[in-house]
């Protein structure tokens, strides 16, 4: 079995349902440089990481969760 990854709308479902919407991130200044790095340059440290998750085959809602990278267990959502 897979992550599960606990919808507030839909109950628990498997991670197949959703899309990555990546880490989620302190917002800084204006910054073009700064912005593409934030975007597009994971950090995936391992341990707990906030991250943003679209439910595409579900509620169609977004939702944010920590998860342990170096467990691929969703700590709370």
């Amino acid at each position: 079995m897979g992550l599960m990854i606990p919808c507030p709308h839909c109950g628990p479902r498997e991670y197949t349902e959703f899309t990555f919407g990546g880490e989620l991130r302190e917002l800084e200044a204006p910054d073009p440089q700064a912005d593409f790095e934030r975007v597009y340059l994971r950090e995936n440290l391992p341990g707990p990481q906030r991250e943003r998750w679209f439910h595409a085959l579900g509620c169609r809602r977004w939702l944010t969760l920590t998860r342990d990278i170096a467990r691929n267990e969703v700590l709370d959502a």
